[in-house]
Formats: C-alpha cells, structure tokens, sequence
C-alpha cells in the first residue's frame, strides 16, 4: 500500500527485454534505499514494482505482460523521469490516501496553465473510470495523490501548489502527455458492495435503501 507522497524522482537506467516482457533497471537519485530489501514494493509512476534486486543507485524489476497492457511502460526509455514512493508502514503518515499502485486507466493531459504560483492541469479519463471520481475527491495521478478540483465533460482538473509540482514529474507535464490514473479504492468496493453477489439471492444484498436505511447513504 501506499500513500501517493512521492518520496523522490528518478529515471530509467536500464531496460531489458525478457522472453516477452521486461526487466527495469531504475536509479532512485535521493529516495533512502538503506531499508530496502529483496521483495518489497516501490511505486513507480503510480505502478507497484517488486525490488528483485538493489543496486548501489537503485533497484530492478520485472515487469510482467499483464501490467505491460495497462500502462505506458512499453513506451518508456531510458532516462524517463519516474515518481518513486516506497510501500508504507504501520507507522508512516497518511498524508495522501490510500493508493493500492494498480494502474485503473490511462488518461492524457489537455490542458496546462499557471494560476498564479500553482500549475492547474485538465486530465482526460477513460469512461469506464469516470464514475468513480468526484470533485474534491481522491485521484492518483502518476503515483501522486491529488484532489480533483472540478470534472469536465471528459475527465477532471487539478490544481498543483508549487511544492507539489517541484517534487514530481508533474512540473513538466505536457498537452497530449499520457498518465497514469488509479481512482479511489473506496469507490470501487462501495460499487461492488451495491452490485452484490450474483449467486445470492437478491434479498441479501447490500443497496442503496438499505445503506440509507442504516446511515451510510443520503
């Protein structure tokens, strides 16, 4: 699990096709690699890689034909900048919210602008994921936790403070840049809670009447 904090940027070292997928080498620059052993996860990009092996300046990955369909690693080179999070701990802050690091959909950069010292960026989402995102909600961007702002007709809009652009990838996003999007976690279990289990009978499951019945819906 993790938090969308990015803890550091860093790029692709190295990338090496394996028998149908690939093996990324990553330098992690200033994230703390001291407690990073062999099996633990590290977001990249908003993607949850396996350590399968640390190296002086970072760490490497297999990356499996599953998580090749659906995000732009395909795509990347080397030197691709990357947000890197290490998986959180019992102990850390939640400063973001919870981040599972399974990619939902890709979305695609429409608009950038300043606002006064924020970068303000419009996000295209696929239509599949668009239900699950609200306005002042959560939205995992990049492996960023960010609010979306408003919706639009195709995704929704962002407003990056100064702090948060300078420490991401984001600063340089771009019209027509592909991202990667993870919706609120949250929101798919409560859309699976509503829908119910096909095999059960329907009066057993959970619907909306019965969650306003008992408080959890207005």
């Amino acid at each position: 699990m993790f938090t969308g904090i990015i803890e550091a940027v860093g790029h692709i070292a190295n990338i090496q096709a394996k028998q149908g997928d690939l093996q990324l080498r990553i330098h992690t620059a200033t994230l703390d690699m001291s407690d990073v052993k062999l099996g633990d996860s590290i977001a990249t990009n908003g993607v949850c890689l396996t350590v399968i092996r640390v190296h002086e300046n970072g760490f490497s990955a297999d990356v499996s034909r599953e998580s090749l369909a659906h995000t732009q690693i395909g795509s990347w080179q080397t030197g691709h900048a990357v947000n890197l999070e290490k998986a959180l701990l019992p102990t850390s802050r939640m400063g973001g919210h919870i981040v599972s690091g399974h990619v939902d959909g890709v979305g695609q950069i429409r608009q950038r602008q300043l606002d006064a010292r924020s970068l303000r960026l419009s996000v295209s989402a696929p239509e599949s994921l668009r239900k699950y995102i609200a306005a002042k909600g959560s939205i995992t961007v990049d492996g960023v936790s960010l609010t979306a702002n408003a919706l639009t007709d195709d995704g929704f809009e962002l407003n990056l403070v100064p702090h948060t652009a300078e420490q991401t990838t984001l600063l340089h996003a771009q019209v027509g840049q592909q991202v990667h999007l993870e919706v609120d976690m949250i929101a798919r279990y409560l859309e699976q809670l509503l829908r119910g289990d096909s095999h059960q009978p329907r009066t057993n499951r959970i619907s909306q009447a019965f969650l306003a019945q008992n408080g959890f819906w207005k």
